[in-house]
């Protein structure tokens, strides 16, 4: 596997990442994603209940540490942590005002830590709300904007792309990601991922199979799964999709199931060798971008980088 280095973006200094240099990226062989941020939080000290993006403000360090170390481990893109940074979530807690700033010093924590070493992607995820067009009772409109508000922001701070994930309706995702495209002029790479089941079903409104060729006429540069499933429970998808995908496919699962102590803290049941061996065989079943979500860390990452160099 060949090492790779970019240019990485920055507030004040804009990143020269384009669709198709991000294609020819990904077309060099696998991109190695970083793990999780949610679990290694909680694991560092971070409660329940809180805006894990507040906290996240007021323990910097822990943040740009664990980014640190992704990359260290291999980690050639890291998600900012930004994945509840939308006005809906944020409401929940009051900062619904605090959108733009909060975005910004969040995405520069990420920033400051990849600069020449790791590209940064803009990382959006579900408002809590379920669009009308997907069953609910929330006006597409304003599901637009509020992603449309948090691209800015993350474009603003420099972001190299974008990535929408843990999406759980194909039609938010195509929202999320039609909302980051009229921000961005279209010009920055989206790449975005669906929880999906063993069958490929989403939560609300379809099926991954569903939302690839609708993600796809949308103009996103990579597609795939995260969360939710061991690697080896998404090995049907991940095929399925790599077989007629005309984008690459990306593969984020979870480091299988969660196990719960008295005081409701999750631990996970796969060691960092078993997933990186689950994840050898997703990059031959077709996903090109690789990572981890619940219950990874460094450590996973760099087997999998381990790994992947074996093949």
């Amino acid at each position: 596997m060949e090492e790779r280095a970019w240019t990485a973006g920055g507030r004040g200094r804009r990143t020269d990442m384009t669709k198709e240099e991000f294609r020819k990226m990904v077309s060099g062989g696998p991109v190695i994603l970083d793990g999780a941020t949610g679990t290694n939080l909680f694991a560092a000290g971070m409660p329940h209940g809180v805006s894990t993006e507040q906290w996240v403000l007021e323990n910097p360090e822990v943040i740009k540490k664990l980014q640190r170390d992704y990359i260290e481990a291999g980690s050639q893109v890291i998600y900012t942590p930004t994945f509840g940074a939308n006005r809906a979530v944020l409401s929940r807690f009051g900062l619904q005002d605090h959108v733009r700033d909060m975005n910004l010093r969040l995405a520069e924590f990420s920033l400051s830590v990849s600069a020449g070493r790791a590209l940064t992607a803009g990382d959006l995820s579900p408002t809590g709300k379920l669009s009308v067009s997907a069953g609910g009772d929330t006006p597409d409109e304003q599901i637009f904007e509020i992603y449309r508000e948090q691209a800015e922001a993350l474009l603003e701070a420099g972001v190299d792309l974008f990535a929408v994930e843990s999406m759980m309706s194909v039609t938010e995702t195509l929202i999320a990601c039609d909302a980051v495209n009229d921000a961005a002029g279209g010009k920055i790479p989206v790449i975005a991922s669906i929880l999906s089941g063993t069958d490929g079903h989403t939560y609300y409104d379809g099926t991954v199979y569903k939302a690839l060729p609708v993600l796809e006429s949308a103009g996103i540069s990579a597609f795939g799964v995260n969360c939710n499933m061991n690697p080896m429970q998404l090995e049907t998808v991940v095929r399925n999709l790599a077989g007629s995908a005309k984008v690459p496919v990306l593969a984020k699962p979870n480091a299988g199931l969660p196990v719960f102590d008295a005081s409701g803290a999750a631990s996970y049941d796969m060691n960092a060798e078993t997933f990186a061996k689950g994840m050898a065989v997703l990059y031959r079943d077709g996903a090109s971008l690789l990572g981890g979500c619940c219950g990874t860390d460094p450590d996973f990452i760099r087997a999998m980088k381990k790994q992947l160099k074996q093949l």
